[in-house]
């Protein structure tokens, strides 16, 4: 009987402290209820371990497909403040240069956590997965994600450093025409695969160009993307002036790819770098 009690004694003491373990092992910043306000927001919560905690997000949450069927509650021009606060967020995720800033100090105001999810460069895209993972109640998902994508980085580097030059221009709207200088995403995509932008040095961040400066900078490259109704006709009227345009250059790129800083701006440096390659093969004799 003795041994009988002693047994039960020793099984109901170890029965807490396996609770206990299994407490120690939960991350204690874990969040539970997450909602993303912009679409590279929502991409890198994935990657990061919360998808399964995101209770809303912003229109164009397209990826991953289980996205598509999250409540939404903002675009770029506005953010559902009542809609959030009822829903009680542990955690949102907001994108600095794509959501007004008004409607998250309110919601900073009433006491909301807001993680910004900012990537100027794109060695900041792994740092950003690895610091939201602190908020999953698995933080080595985003931890070895980030850690991937930083080895294929430092591999493609590694390969195009060397690589020749190629002129491009990185067409974002037709009316009007609009590109982007270096130093603004994504300028840093063309720059790893050795491009060369013609509009480097623009005194603003997203500068609106007319057609005679492209044709007086000689692209080799026209670059566009699938969110941009692109109009090859435009560029017609200069086929004998424009390099890109004479040597059919022109090349319309993934736009989820190249405009989004997440896990899938590696696609992109991949297809700008394939398109760069072919430029470079035909320069050979």
């Amino acid at each position: 009987m003795f041994k009988i009690l002693s047994c039960l004694s020793l099984c109901y003491l170890l029965v807490p402290i396996q609770v206990l373990a299994q407490q120690d092992e939960t991350n204690p910043n874990a969040a539970q209820r997450v909602i993303s306000l912009a679409p590279s927001s929502t991409e890198l919560a994935y990657s990061a371990g919360l998808g399964d905690k995101l209770l809303a997000v912003s229109e164009y949450s397209d990826y991953p497909e289980q996205a598509k069927g999250l409540e939404r509650v903002a675009n770029y021009k506005s953010i559902n403040v009542e809609r959030i606060v009822a829903l009680k967020p542990d955690l949102i995720l907001a994108w600095r240069a794509g959501n007004p800033q008004k409607p998250l100090e309110q919601l900073k105001a009433l006491g909301f956590a807001v993680y910004y999810t900012d990537s100027k460069a794109i060695e900041d895209i792994p740092r950003v997965i690895a610091e939201l993972s602190q908020y999953s109640e698995n933080p080595e998902v985003g931890i070895q994600k980030a850690e991937n994508f930083t080895q294929q980085l430092q591999s493609i580097k590694a390969h195009y450093q060397q690589q020749q030059p190629v002129r491009y221009f990185y067409q974002l709207s037709a009316a009007p025409i609009i590109t982007v200088s270096d130093g603004n995403w994504p300028a840093e995509v063309f720059a790893l695969c050795g491009g060369e932008n013609i509009f480097a040095h623009s005194s603003v961040p997203y500068p609106q160009v007319g057609l005679e400066q492209v044709v007086v900078a000689q692209p080799e490259v026209l670059f566009t993307s699938y969110h941009d109704t692109y109009d090859v006709a435009l560029w017609k009227p200069w086929e004998n002036q424009v390099p890109a345009v004479k040597n059919q250059h022109i090349w319309t790129l993934t736009a989820d790819w190249i405009n989004r800083p997440t896990e899938r701006t590696l696609l992109a440096i991949e297809q700008v770098c394939q398109y760069l390659d072919q430029v470079r093969r035909k320069r050979l004799p």
